[in-house]
Parts: structure tokens; C-alpha cells; sequence
């Protein structure tokens, strides 16, 4: 008897890691993305803008979103078909939401950069509030142009 295989899809790509809510904790956030990714092949383009995007997201994380003694959660991941990177940062501050809208900082202001590089970078993102008591913000960098 000669049975068919079903073809599956390629493995989708999968890495989380928890974190200090501290400037070290989103500066390791960044150096974990850029390893993690090479060693996924991925292209330097999508390295340079997932590190750039990393980073402001875990600095909100350790900014934001912090509460004493609870850590965050970096996540990156491909989609089905591996059409796209996506990068997701979990605190435990659901109660705190990002504009998701973000208006350009005056430019004298010291700070207020980062979402408006985060939504310049990607190609999609948004938040997921809860489950109580956290929010996960995302970003999605598309990997086939489309």
C-alpha cells in the first residue's frame, strides 16, 4: 500500500525568555534578539529594524510597565509560513496602555521617541491588554515583501 505523506509547513521559529524590568534587562532584550536571529538566518535588514524595535519596546517594559519584584517577557516568533517576524513584550502593567497613535515629540524633548520608531520600523503593531495584570505590546516586521 502507497500512502501519501501530508506536506507540513516549516517549523515556525520560537523564542521567549523573561527578563528584569531594568535598563539591563532591555539592553540583554536587544543583544538576545540580535543572536536569536542570526542564528535563525534572518536578514540583516529585519535584524537591524527587529533590534531597533526591541529595544525601544523592552525600555517601556523597564520603564512603564515595571512594578517591583515582577519581571517581563520578550517573545519573537515567526508566523505560519514564516511570512513574518514577530517581536512581543509582556509587562505587568495592563492598567498603562500606549497610545496607539503616537504623535512625533517636539525637538527639544528628551524623550517620547520610541513608538513612533517602533510604528516607522514595523509593519504592524498594536497591544493586547490582559490577561490581569499585564499587556502585551507587538510589532510585526514582514519577511516576504508583499
Amino acid at each position: 500500500m502507497n500512502e501519501k505523506t501530508a506536506q507540513l509547513a516549516p517549523p515556525t521559529h520560537h523564542f521567549t525568555v523573561i527578563l528584569s524590568p531594568t535598563p539591563r534587562g532591555a539592553r540583554l532584550a536587544r543583544l538576545l534578539t540580535v543572536a536569536q536571529l542570526g542564528s535563525w538566518d534572518m536578514p540583516p535588514r529585519v535584524t537591524e529594524s527587529a533590534q531597533h524595535v526591541v529595544a525601544e519596546l523592552a525600555a517601556n517594559a523597564a520603564t512603564h510597565g515595571r512594578l517591583r519584584g515582577r519581571d517581563f517577557l520578550l517573545a519573537l516568533l515567526t508566523t505560519e509560513g514564516d511570512r513574518a517576524l514577530r517581536i512581543e513584550v509582556t509587562d505587568t502593567r495592563g492598567d498603562s496602555l500606549p497610545d496607539l497613535a503616537p504623535l512625533p515629540p517636539a525637538t527639544d524633548d528628551e524623550s517620547g521617541r520610541g513608538l513612533v520608531l517602533v510604528e516607522a520600523l514595523s509593519d504592524r503593531w498594536g497591544v493586547v491588554p490582559g490577561p490581569v495584570p499585564r499587556k502585551t505590546v507587538w510589532a510585526e516586521l514582514d519577511l516576504v515583501p508583499e
